[in-house]
């Protein structure tokens, strides 16, 4: 199972997961434990198997949320040339790590 990988949605993003990998996504309310039920795709042994939009595929990913944390600082700076404008502002976008346990098949 070392092979194992899956391909989830979460906040508007596509992220390759596989058990034991710690994963940086947009900010997640819940704590604590968390299964992901949106997944796309699943690679095993058995080969790769695709979801489609009438055929959702019947896997979780399982995980834990580690820790809430913001990312580094990003400076926005706005100038218009020889109109003594400038604005600077900065921006901190609120992240959640999570630790994907396990991918399991459900019925």
């Amino acid at each position: 199972m070392a092979d194992t990988f899956a391909v989830i949605r979460t906040g508007g993003k596509m992220y390759r997961v596989a058990p034991g990998q710690v994963l940086v996504v947009e900010r997640i309310e819940e704590e604590g434990a968390i299964v992901f039920r949106e997944v796309l795709m699943v690679s095993d042994e058995n080969g790769v198997v695709y979801a489609t939009a009438d055929k959702p595929l019947a896997v979780e990913v399982r995980g834990r949320i580690v820790r809430q944390e913001k990312d580094p600082k990003i400076i926005v700076f706005k100038k218009k040339r020889r109109k003594n404008y400038r604005r600077k502002k900065g921006h901190r976008q609120l992240v959640s790590r999570i630790e994907i346990e396990s991918i399991v098949k459900t019925a």
